[in-house]
């Protein structure tokens, strides 16, 4: 990772609640949930590569 992001108190409440949210979408399994968050991350990383990719061919 190249930088650090720092939430203020409103943004942690928010990412808080969406994670609970997650987290409780399966069934209070974290393990299960962070299994799927690093799956869904390797899908997006792969897509934003690709965006990339194409940004660099065109310039």
């Amino acid at each position: 990772m190249d930088y650090i992001v720092t939430l203020d108190s409103r943004q942690e409440a928010a990412l808080q609640a969406i994670a609970d949210r997650f987290i409780a979408s399966h069934k209070w399994d974290a393990v299960k949930a962070l299994k799927e968050m690093i799956v869904l991350n390797g899908h997006l990383q792969e897509r934003l590569d690709a965006v990339e990719s194409r940004r660099r061919a065109r310039g």
